[in-house]
């Protein structure tokens, strides 16, 4: 599970065997966890965070999707098929 980015109580990560699905990040604090696409931010999933904190994650992945996009592509490479 590589960590991309803490932010705060904040850990971004993503999973290192799921290469075939679209760009995206987990986020997790204490026993909540949240997934967002990266390619066009939005909530793929969300087990605890409330609608406040998740308008807040959602506002982190924006500010550093540029940062978080490449860290996907630089650990799996173009296999969503997208140019980096």
């Amino acid at each position: 599970m590589p960590t991309v980015l803490r932010i705060g109580p904040y850990r971004f990560y993503f999973y290192s065997h799921e290469p075939n699905e679209p760009p995206h990040i987990h986020i997790d604090r204490d026993r909540s966890s949240a997934k967002f696409w990266l390619d066009s931010v939005s909530l793929a999933n969300n087990i605890g965070f409330s609608a406040k904190e998740l308008r807040q994650l959602q506002s982190l992945v924006q500010d550093n999707q540029e940062e978080l996009l490449e860290a996907w592509h630089g650990y799996f490479g173009n296999s969503s098929g997208r140019e980096s």
